[in-house]
């Protein structure tokens, strides 16, 4: 094995769903665990056999399932959880048992009310016995970054000398600095003669926010395993995340010479949203890595850099870990270059007075509303630049409702001189006048969003609908009409739609061709 090599223990099955909230059932670990394996992990701790039937019985499944990665199974110190291990992982082709057993004196005294000597004593019983059953055996002193060094010295070294293959040094519940942690993966590589016989492995947990720098810090003193979960999830504040040990090494291969892993970047994204559609949690958006705004820019000075030179402002490409690329999300905060790029994509060639109105008129959405769309900013130019074709007209409508009858009506429109004529019936009027333009002009939109407001005071109160609508799933467009009839009014928009799905394919067609 390169001495260099990072091997990926994925505790997501395990460790992760402790997540509060989170819970999975035996098919969504197994479509889980399959993604994981397609990821390039090196072990998925598939669950704690001994807790329940049901995670033995996953932890049994996923082992079916999956071939490629150490299927591990996690077990305290006592031959019935560890003979619940090996039941479960019967059919893995490659097993691994992982037994743990606190060490730190809060543990001795709080919770196992032992002495050293006991501790000592089981720990090397327990894997003594987990390597009559298995090969590949993990051993885990729990709370390792609150245990005395010379007494964690001492079982690192009894456990490797009773069989285990791999040592995991916890921190178990995210006490330690990366400093501190650092120094004690560097005591232990120099102070325990037989330190090169095992693995030396962490796990380190977030309470304090340092899950990942802990691990890195790890890795730059001798640990070659590390112990994560997709997302970070896990118990209280949750665990190192995966996608943030493995990039950091990855983009920090100065800090990293030499390290590597299996894991395939590109599956980072799809595995994060797989696993967080399946239990329920969700990412925030700022997540490092996977989150929605990891490669996202508003501000001016961002997204002209970006625009000009990526590495200004990006110290990852998007599509290596699985996006589609960079996101210029503009807002109020955004400037004329990005504007002018984002009408550029979307089909606009415009004069630079144009460009100045338009950005004014989006500075002005900007400055009301939350998120700019697409849409948005088409309908800023289309109105400036007063192109909209009028391919449809409305001539007449008529509708027929009431509390008894189910609505319906009839609309006429012009096109180009020739006369559309339908009748459809809806969920309501309006609804109905919709659907009867869908059938005249042959296309189905999709309604997204509809409002009506008062545009002036009264009871003869002018009233102006806007509606959103998605037609052949690839053009979403805005429609606004006026009327003292809220039912004309929104008839009025959505012919007003319409025609702006008309433009907008026109300047599609131009810019593919």
């Amino acid at each position: 094995m390169d001495k260099n090599r990072i091997i990926i223990f994925d505790t997501t099955l395990r460790d992760g769903e402790q997540t509060p909230g989170a819970s999975l059932t035996v098919k969504e670990k197994i479509q889980i665990a399959i993604q994981l394996e397609s990821l390039g992990v090196d072990v998925i701790e598939a669950g704690f056999p001994r807790s329940s039937r049901g995670d033995l019985e996953a932890v049994r499944a996923v082992s079916k399932q999956i071939k490629k990665p150490v299927i591990c199974g996690l077990a305290r110190a006592t031959e019935a959880d560890i003979n619940a291990v090996s039941e479960a992982l019967k059919f893995a082709g490659k097993p691994r048992v992982h037994v743990f057993l606190a060490t730190s004196r809060i543990h001795r005294t709080y919770k196992l009310h032992k002495a050293k000597d006991e501790i000592l004593r089981l720990a090397v019983e327990s894997v003594k016995y987990a390597r009559k059953l298995f090969d590949d055996v993990e051993f885990s002193p729990e709370d390792a970054s609150r245990t005395e060094l010379d007494f964690l010295s001492r079982v690192v070294e009894a456990v490797i000398k009773a069989g285990a293959r791999t040592v995991n040094i916890p921190d178990t519940v995210g006490y330690a600095v990366p400093s501190e942690f650092g120094s004690v993966i560097r005591h232990l590589m120099n102070n325990v003669p037989n330190i090169n016989k095992a693995v030396i492995s962490v796990h380190c947990h977030n309470d304090l926010g340092l899950g990942v720098s802990n691990s890195l810090a790890a890795v730059q003193n001798g640990a070659r395993q590390v112990e994560c979960t997709i997302n970070g999830l896990g118990e209280r504040a949750g665990n190192a995340s995966l996608e943030e040990v493995v990039m950091a090494m990855n983009v920090r291969r100065d800090m990293f010479k030499g390290f590597s892993t299996d894991i395939k970047t590109k599956h980072l994204y799809k595995t994060s949203r797989l696993v967080s559609r399946l239990t329920g949690i969700p990412i925030q958006p700022n997540k490092a890595i996977i989150g929605d705004n990891a490669f996202s820019h508003e501000s001016g000075i961002h997204q002209d850099g970006v625009l000009k030179k990526r590495v200004t402002y990006e110290i990852i490409r998007p599509q290596d870990v699985g996006f589609q690329g960079t996101k210029i999300v503009l807002g109020k905060l955004s400037g004329r270059h990005a504007f002018s790029d984002r009408l550029k994509e979307l089909g606009y060639s415009i004069s630079d007075t144009e460009l100045e109105k338009a950005f004014i008129g989006f500075k002005a959405l900007a400055d009301k509303k939350k998120h700019i769309f697409d849409e948005d900013i088409a309908t800023i130019v289309e109105d400036g630049l007063s192109t909209i074709p009028e391919e449809y007209e409305l001539v007449e409508f008529k509708v027929t409702s009431g509390n008894k009858i189910t609505p319906s009506a009839t609309v006429t429109l012009s096109r180009q001189g020739k006369t559309l004529k339908a009748t459809a019936k809806g969920d309501g009027p309006v609804d109905a006048c919709f659907r009867t333009i869908d059938k005249a002009i042959g296309q189905k939109g999709k309604l997204i969003d509809y409002k009506v407001s008062a545009v002036t005071a009264g009871k003869d109160a002018l009233g102006e609908a806007n509606i959103k609508v998605t037609f052949d799933k690839h053009h979403t467009v805005l429609g606004r009409g006026s009327s003292t009839d809220v039912i004309e009014a929104s008839v009025r928009a959505y012919v007003n739609a319409v025609n702006r799905l008309v433009l907008r394919r026109k300047i599609s067609e131009k810019k593919h061709n």
